[in-house]
């Protein structure tokens, strides 16, 4: 054997994976294949934000959109997979501004211009970390059309959706109760709150009537935005308060009068049914507020502290003016009592700070016709489907109950809003570009919600607003959407209301949902646990290859997955089993070329039910990954490359290989390097280095692996006769070494075995492949009939069709043998009495298919052979003890 073509003794993932990924860029192997005659294909990564490394999820959710496309490009797809970043607003301006707080610098010292340079740098330097975790992972995305949020034409695409849907109304500015980020000054979206449980407290007051004839109880649980009421309300119709309705009471601490007024908002039944309305800090009070027309009154800062409203608290902590007002509550007899108690709070996704709902003039899309679109779009023929179906109904129940998207961001980074406002007259304009005359107009200060940019990735990252665009028209809309479930509101429906208003068309016509990568104990990882794992550390050790064989073979699509370095060692361990197996076969086809592989001699039973397992083999997995259900079809291959391959077809070429027909040895050897190549294109999605490095050290044609054919079923090279026959002797084999391993003889020692058969054609296929026994079984005299009287002392097994003996006088124990028999004689009773409980249920006869009923009679028949075997051996030996 050459030395080019030999495999190291061990697997070195390491050694294996150096230097490959740069040859496969360097020959454009992941750009599309330009075949116009081949069907498009086509992924957008979902854009990792700028604000770090990757974790374990995005190696996960990228390891399955690499899966995905590599096999559509070897099936001769015209593949595209799109890469790209997220400019990640409010996550990478935090991340910038907590790098620029180390250094005693605030954004607000820099300036806009200059932080926003601060910002770009940072993109720059974390851009070329993904970018080579990305070549770590070994992803095969086109380079050459990589994107970015904040790019050009992004930001034209950005700018004619926003001015679009201001055209149509869609997109309106007002001053609303929006979720307020006090750290990083910024309005959220609903889904970018987090709620958390903590302890809190129910502040009970009395409010006193301004005509000095008593007061009323109030109970809040934000007692600082008392400072800003402008009403009390108490229900119409609750008789406690009907004399009350048109009073004023006095507000502590603030010294003013303000109404009590009747809504159907409050709540009879809860608390006193007296309730505090602050029209400017509670998204329920606002909506009172209008009917009422009472004032708002914002008493809070951007950054959470009081304001010039909140009078002596003035430029106190929204938290420390809390205790202070419960403090002077008590003093002035204003405060009635204290109610411990936890209660959910909105917390900042990205900060982790309290949430304020804030009075605030913001940008929003009006969601109900974009919503009933894309739901009325789920009911046809262009909807996208999900994997798993279930998460069809969590996107419509969303859809059903979404609220106007609060889009504007008190942000410096990001896409800044195209509305410019006179600086005379206040009057507003929108468009794509700054009216002419600038040194009149201000740009608005805001940008849009990073989400609001990479809702139009599939299509804005194809060239759209140019409908024109050569990809837009080739790529859109895409083929597969791999992402986790915790972003199906934040982006996957996002993508789909934009899409169908804008493109007419779905984004993609597959969703893939996955779950989340959990540590061992089931726990999301956090940095606050300190049970995360960086995907690079999990390379270095184990390799890439490995690495996605876990990540692919986790769960069951749309379930989580628990990471875990004995499952790691496991992935390992499977490599280097392929690997040692690809060694063996090297060695025996040295000089090999692809000219010499030829089916045409005489197959063995082996050859002819290796192939027929590999046909089944290549048909199961594509179905299985045309169903995205990676996990099922890597136990598939598992199965057929650990037990058929390795253990059983290579341990019984050797009988040929090693033995003196050269026509035999031919035929092995091709059916050997067939087979090898075959599982080498089934794996290569899954695990692209490992499998290029063997592939290219066998007979092959072609430059690489990657552009490779993927293996389809060659009907002609199945038999389902030697399939079946292939299995008894596999059974009989099992068998012997189980017994031989129960009574502690080792394989060396020669014994003497007794096959009894109960049919002709047993008997002869049992003789005509005896050589296998006689390999695998070490017999010194070895016995095949019919016609076969069991010994008294032996020990024995019962299969389908055949009876197997071991004499074994001196070593068999009689009541340690029956006591084994019973224990087999008790499986089968079992299985009796299971497919006869089946087979006498009405219901399962008459609606079970035919071929379902026909199969549970012949498992009775079977297990009733067996247990009658079984107990007949049991009274045999009784009679000897």
């Amino acid at each position: 054997m050459t030395e080019e073509n030999n495999l190291p003794t061990k697997y070195q993932p390491t050694e294996v994976e150096a230097g490959r990924y740069q040859k496969w860029l360097d020959q454009e192997l992941f750009k599309p294949n330009g075949n116009k005659e081949a069907k498009p294909y086509s992924i957008v990564i979902p854009p990792p934000n700028v604000t770090g490394k990757l974790h374990l999820g995005h190696a996960w959710d990228t390891a399955l959109q690499d899966i995905i496309i590599r096999q559509k490009r070897m099936q001769g797809y015209d593949t595209l997979w799109l890469p790209g970043m997220d400019h990640a607003g409010i996550a990478t301006q935090a991340k910038v501004e907590e790098k620029l707080a180390e250094q005693g610098i605030s954004r607000y010292d820099l300036g806009r211009e200059k932080f926003v340079e601060q910002v770009w740098d940072w993109k720059e330097e974390y851009a070329s970390h993904i970018r080579e975790q990305w070549a770590k992972l070994g992803l095969s995305l086109d380079y050459s059309r990589e994107r970015f949020t904040l790019d050009d034409g992004l930001s034209k695409a950005v700018r004619t959706v926003f001015v679009k849907l201001y055209e149509k109304d869609l997109i309106y500015r007002g001053e609303y109760i929006i979720n307020w980020d006090p750290k990083a000054r910024t309005a959220l979206s609903d889904i970018e709150v987090i709620h958390k449980d903590i302890e809190g407290a129910f502040y009970h007051m009395s409010y006193p009537l301004a005509d000095g004839s008593g007061s009323v109880e109030i109970a809040t649980t934000r007692p600082e935005t008392m400072l800003g009421d402008t009403a009390v309300a108490v229900h119409p119709d609750d008789a406690r308060y009907q004399s009350l309705i048109g009073k004023m009471v006095v507000l502590p601490l603030m010294d003013k009068e303000i109404p009590i007024i009747a809504d159907d908002y409050v709540d009879m039944e809860f608390g006193t049914g007296v309730v505090k309305i602050t029209p400017a800090h509670d998204p329920n009070d606002f909506e009172v507020g209008n009917r009422h027309k009472l004032p708002r009154v914002n008493v809070m800062n951007e950054d959470g502290s009081m304001n010039e409203l909140a009078g002596k608290y003035q430029g106190m902590d929204r938290f420390a003016a809390r205790k202070l007002i419960v403090s002077d509550l008590k003093e002035l007899g204003h405060l009635i009592k204290i109610e411990k108690m936890n209660h959910s709070v909105g917390h900042s996704e990205r900060t982790g700070v309290v949430v304020e709902p804030r009075l605030s003039t913001q940008w929003f899309v009006k969601m109900q016709p974009l919503a009933e679109e894309a739901i009325k779009n789920q009911q046809s023929d262009n909807a996208v489907e999900f994997f798993p179906d279930r998460f069809n109904q969590t996107f419509i129940r969303w859809m059903e109950n979404v609220h106007d998207w609060v889009i504007s961001r008190q942000l410096w980074w990001g896409h800044q809003i195209p509305a410019w406002y006179h600086n005379e007259t206040g009057e507003m304009y929108v468009g794509m570009e700054a009216p002419s005359d600038t040194e009149n107009w201000t740009q608005d200060n805001d940008v849009l919600d990073t989400w609001f940019s990479s809702a139009l990735w599939p299509f804005s990252t194809m060239g759209w607003p140019n409908e024109a665009s050569s990809d837009y028209q080739r790529y859109f809309p895409t083929s597969t959407l791999v992402t986790a479930y915790d972003i199906i509101f934040f982006w996957v429906s996002r993508m789909i209301f934009q899409s169908l208003e804008f493109t007419g068309e779905r984004p993609f016509q597959h969703a893939l949902i996955h779950g989340l990568i959990r540590d061992e104990e089931g726990r999301k990882m956090s940095k606050s646990l300190g049970n995360g794992i960086d995907p690079m550390d999990v390379i270095e050790k184990y390799g890439a290859d490995a690495l996605r064989w876990f990540l692919s073979n986790g769960s069951a699509p749309g379930q989580d997955v628990r990471f875990s370095y004995e499952k790691m060692d496991a992935a390992w361990n499977f490599i280097n089993k392929i690997w040692n197996a690809s060694r063996f076969v090297i060695m025996n086809i040295e000089g090999m070329t692809v000219e010499d592989i030829d089916f045409s001699g005489e197959k063995t039973v082996a050859d002819r039910w290796i192939l027929t397992r590999l046909n089944e083999t290549i048909e199961r997995v594509t179905e299985l990954f045309d169903r995205f259900e990676f996990g099922e079809a890597g136990r598939q291959l598992y199965n057929f490359i650990w037990d058929d391959f390795c253990d059983w077809y290579i341990e019984m070429s050797k009988e040929i290989l090693y033995g003196e027909n050269e026509g035999a040895k031919q035929t092995t050897k091709s059916i050997l390097v067939y087979t090898l190549d075959s599982i080498l294109r089934l794996l290569h999605p899954i695990m692209p280095f490992v499998t290029e490095e063997i592939w290219e050290k066998i007979p092959h044609v072609g430059t690489s692996l990657v552009v490779a054919e993927y293996p389809l079923v060659r009907q002609e090279l199945s038999d389902a006769q030697a399939a079946t026959g292939m299995e008894v002797l596999k059974e009989v084999i099992r068998a012997v070494r189980n017994i031989r391993a129960e009574v502690n003889t080792p394989l060396s020692k020669p014994i003497t075995l007794l096959i009894k058969t109960t049919d002709e054609a047993t008997d002869q296929f049992l003789i005509a492949n005896k050589s296998y026994i006689e390999r695998f079984c070490n017999p010194e005299e070895l016995t095949i009939s019919g016609n076969i009287t069991p010994p008294e002392l032996a020990m024995s097994a019962i299969l389908s069709g055949v009876e197997i003996y071991l004499p074994l006088a001196g070593l068999i124990n009689i009541e340690e043998e029956i006591a084994r028999l019973e224990k087999e004689l008790g499986k089968w009773d079992q299985e009796v009495k299971r497919v006869q409980g089946k087979l006498s249920n009405e219901r399962f006869v008459s609606n079970a298919p035919e071929d379902v009923v026909q199969a549970e009679k012949e498992k009775e028949k079977d297990y009733l052979e067996k247990q009658k075997t079984v107990r007949d051996r049991i009274e045999q030996l009784k009679t000897i003890e």
